[in-house]
């Protein structure tokens, strides 16, 4: 069977990390429990901790890194065990831990049978690549310190969705996008089999454009075109989105985009033609600029059967 975190590579490096840190402190628990210590690896970097001086826990949580609730959580079973204490500091509203007796002796014996132990047995796994693995765990901690893995996520370089040009290889995305809804609703039409079949032909190399939509982890999911249909004149057409891109609004971003490349190159007019049926669509044209227009209708409806909806867009073209 593959190995499925493997596979999904740097998206599930937190998944990954932490199915080995379970595997490795499995085995820390074992050498642990050989040595006689009831602890469990979890415990020792508290134990660790507290052997210099008691700390708070919002102390202890900074000097290790982790959660409070998560530090509440192991200092309340080591009290159970016997192997800290919680006083009243100094600070009536706080709380110092501290190890007992019972606790300087088994962090003593750990350093004695555990920690030596597994620290050659990490470095055999590594080998060579010890301090270098070492010294890159402590980059990603100190760069995740500096910026939070969803505040990078949020940075317009690792945007959701990015417009892409048309290139020969992309072609057969126009084809299957289009095709796709159009068969789910309509029929394909003689004049969509041409354009679909031959988009360089009747569409780039007849001074038009074709864009397409990629989203990060879907791939191209959506695409529309730009056709040259006189000589200012321009149909938005074969506008198409995969359901899989559902909710992350690409077709906005995707329309945006066609109607700023039709305005950098002049369109007048700029429409499209359209069916009542594809409701969302209409509205979304509606929403950025176009207007139902009858000239539009009279002059280009025509061209496909199931048109009944004609639109013609209405921005003030830049200078």
């Amino acid at each position: 069977m593959t190995d499925l975190l493997r596979e999904l590579g740097p998206t599930f490096l937190g998944s990954r990390l932490k199915r080995l840190g379970e595997r490795m402190q499995a085995g820390a628990a074992k050498v642990a429990a050989d040595a006689g210590l009831p602890v469990q690896p979890a415990h020792m970097p508290l134990l660790t901790a507290l052997e210099a001086q008691p700390l708070t826990v919002g102390q202890l949580a900074q000097a290790i890194g982790v959660s409070q609730p998560g530090i509440t959580r192991g200092v309340g079973q080591l009290i159970e065990l016997g192997l800290v204490q919680s006083q009243q500091g100094e600070d009536q509203r706080q709380r110092t831990i501290s190890l007992t007796p019972q606790g300087t002796a088994v962090l003593a014996r750990a350093r004695l049978h555990v920690f030596p132990q597994v620290g050659d047995a990490v470095r055999a796994l590594l080998g060579e690549r010890s301090d270098a693995f070492m010294a890159q765990i402590a980059a990603i901690e100190t760069a995740l310190d500096a910026t939070p893995i969803d505040v990078l996520a949020a940075r317009p370089d690792h945007a959701t969705l990015r417009i892409r040009e048309y290139s020969d290889d992309l072609a057969v995305h126009f084809h299957d996008i289009n095709a796709e809804w159009i068969t789910e609703m309509f029929r394909l039409e003689a004049t969509d089999r041409e354009v679909l079949e031959n988009p360089r032909e009747k569409i780039i190399d007849a001074g038009g454009v074709i864009l397409f939509v990629e989203a990060r982890g879907l791939g191209i999911v959506g695409t529309c075109a730009l056709q040259k249909t006189g000589p200012t004149s321009f149909e938005l057409t074969k506008m198409g989105v995969r359901a899989s891109a559902r909710g992350l609004k690409a077709g906005e971003f995707l329309l945006e985009a066609v109607i700023a490349r039709a305005m950098s190159l002049r369109a007048d007019p700029l429409y499209l033609l359209s069916n009542a049926k594809c409701a969302a669509a209409v509205h979304l044209y509606e929403k950025l600029g176009f207007q139902h227009d009858a000239g539009i209708m009279a002059r280009y409806g025509a061209r496909y059967e199931r048109c009944n909806v004609a639109m013609r867009y209405r921005r003030a073209v830049s200078a």
